[in-house]
């Protein structure tokens, strides 16, 4: 007797009770925060370059001046935003030492500048004064429409107060490392060529970065979690890049197999040394509070 093919994907079909929702490889994928209309200020050099080139030595080198001058806008605000959306994310966080951001619109205001201005030279019939006054108000112009468009840098530290300088300086340095470390891994593992195993990778990322903010939101914490930021990211970043050369020849499972029993073991690390901070900041809290109540009692102040 033929049978109704049906399933929780089918029409009217209804998902498995016991089955177990699993965490997809798309779980926790970070955008990258220069889009296409970051990119996009990319192309605008271009032509001007090439429509520069016939233009005659003064003339050329105007208009190469404003296409680096543009070029390098491009750049510096590609830099800015991801520089913005680290401090976005993170509780604590120092304002950005250079406002990329500023002298991207700075940057754009002088290249528009420019190539306004090689036009008006190349222009005959232009007037001395109009010559100078058109480039000037075209490169506030869009000076003042990039920094519309994205904004400025943020200007001022975030959750800093109380903290120690000097400890958070040794926190940002010891981090740095350390993201150098996983950036180390996800370029390793691209050379495996499995998407699956990369989301794996991706997926302990997310867990050891959940370690980092805990250690920058309190930096007496780095004494204990060191040896997670340093020795365990050298170790997973050198299997990383033995696993990737072995399984991108031979594409051996058990070599898989061991690799995905690794990423689970330091995954279950982290997190456990992340739920251990937060429960001694925790504890440190409830003393704290205790002390305070104590000293209010003695001085006859009482809490209900």
């Amino acid at each position: 007797m033929a049978k109704r093919y049906g399933g929780k994907y089918s029409p009217h079909g209804e998902a498995d009770p016991t089955e177990q929702p699993s965490r997809g490889q798309f779980d926790g994928v970070r955008v990258e925060p220069a889009g296409a209309r970051a990119n996009i200020l990319f192309i605008p050099p271009i032509p001007l370059v090439f429509l520069s080139l016939n233009d005659g030595a003064l003339g050329m080198t105007i208009g190469l001046i404003a296409a680096a001058l543009l070029t390098g806008a491009a750049f510096l605000l590609r830099e800015g935003l991801r520089a913005e959306a680290a401090y976005n994310t993170r509780r604590t966080a120092r304002r950005p030492a250079i406002p990329r951001k500023i002298f991207a619109s700075v940057l754009t205001g002088l290249g528009t500048a420019l190539a306004s201005y090689r036009v008006e030279f190349l222009d005959a019939a232009a007037a001395s004064d109009a010559g100078i006054i058109a480039p000037v108000l075209f490169g506030l112009a869009a000076a003042a429409l990039h920094s519309v468009s994205f904004g400025l840098d943020p200007m001022k530290d975030k959750g800093m107060e109380g903290i120690d300088t000097f400890q958070q300086d040794r926190v940002a340095r010891v981090i740095e490392d350390a993201e150098t470390h996983l950036a180390e891994m996800t370029d390793a593992i691209k050379r495996a060529g499995d998407r699956q195993i990369e989301a794996r990778v991706e997926r302990f990322q997310d867990t050891a970065r959940e370690l980092f903010r805990t250690v920058e939101e309190d930096p007496r914490d780095l004494a204990g979690a060191r040896k997670y930021l340093t020795v365990y990211l050298q170790g997973a970043r050198d299997a990383t890049v033995k696993f990737s050369d072995v399984y991108a020849r031979t594409r051996d499972a058990q070599a898989l197999a061991g690799y995905s029993e690794l990423l689970d073991d330091l995954e279950q690390n982290f997190a456990a040394r992340t739920r251990k901070m937060l429960l001694d900041d925790r504890s440190d809290l409830t003393v704290e509070i205790d002390v305070l109540r104590e000293r209010l009692q003695r001085e006859g102040v009482r809490l209900d």
